[in-house]
């Protein structure tokens, strides 16, 4: 039995997230019916985030085991000769039997994209959310400033959030603009349920002048998800990479090799 870790990119346009469920399509399931037709064995694969409907992923990290010899670097090739065209496997490679996508997760990297223009964008309409009203980026890119650094986030968590603590550490939040479209870009250690949704919220209400300036460090004082804005929508929304520390992928026996 071996583990195998894969970077999958997918649209989620036509996805109910990524999680199997039963009252829709998800990426998560169509991964597995490919794996089970490549391997003959029927697999459970473990996401490192659990996307929403309609939230896209550049960079998602899955593993699962296998006893198929199928080398760790050809999955991509078998694989996206199965998958549908908005579903690609981009990396496999073997990791030892202790890895775990989720739990192992140093940090994380988000981007949320938004079209601000008069009009809407044809081509961008399922990966960028369209803000036709101008936006006051200067203050936007302020506030963001404000969350930097380790707080608690409770009020950036939807109702149905089921982290045992709400404390955060966010290492960066970019918001650039370039032509008419916005984006941001944000790493942390973790975040809670469509903890970034509600901030690209918030920070489209403050470029409209709807929402104070210093509506972040209002809720962190607060704790009240009523201190900031709607939940952005989730198309706008991409999980562009997952990070992990070094020696995740250290085997067992290189381990008690270099301690001999």
């Amino acid at each position: 039995m071996r583990r195998i870790l894969l970077t999958v990119e997918y649209d989620g346009t036509n996805y109910a997230g990524w999680q199997r469920q039963l009252n829709g399509l998800a990426v998560q399931q169509v991964l597995e019916e490919a794996l089970q037709r490549a391997t003959g064995e029927r697999i459970v694969v473990t996401g490192a985030s659990r996307t929403d409907a309609g939230v896209h992923a550049l960079g998602q990290a899955v593993h699962f085991d296998t006893e198929s010899r199928i080398p760790p670097e050809k999955y991509p090739f078998v694989l996206n000769t199965m998958l549908p065209r908005d579903v690609r496997v981009h990396t496999g490679r073997e990791v030892p039997p202790e890895f775990h996508t989720r739990f192992m997760t140093r940090r994380k990297r988000y981007t949320y994209r938004i079209i601000n223009s008069r009009h809407a964008s044809a081509i961008r309409r399922c990966t960028h959310v369209h803000v036709p009203v101008p936006l006051d980026v200067p203050a936007m890119q302020e506030a963001a400033k404000q969350l930097l650094g380790t707080h608690d986030f409770a009020a950036f968590q939807a109702a149905g959030g089921t982290a045992k603590t709400t404390v955060r550490t966010i290492y960066s939040a970019d918001l650039t603009a370039s032509g008419d479209e916005l984006t941001l870009v944000i790493e942390g250690d973790a975040f809670l349920y469509n903890m970034v949704r509600i901030i690209a919220g918030t920070l489209i209400e403050i470029g409209h002048g709807k929402r104070s300036g210093d509506a972040f460090s209002e809720a962190y004082r607060t704790l009240d998800r009523l201190s900031l804005g709607v939940t952005a929508p989730p198309h706008g929304l991409e999980l562009t990479k997952v990070y992990y520390p070094e020696e995740a992928f250290v085997f067992p026996e290189q381990l008690k090799w270099h301690t001999d």
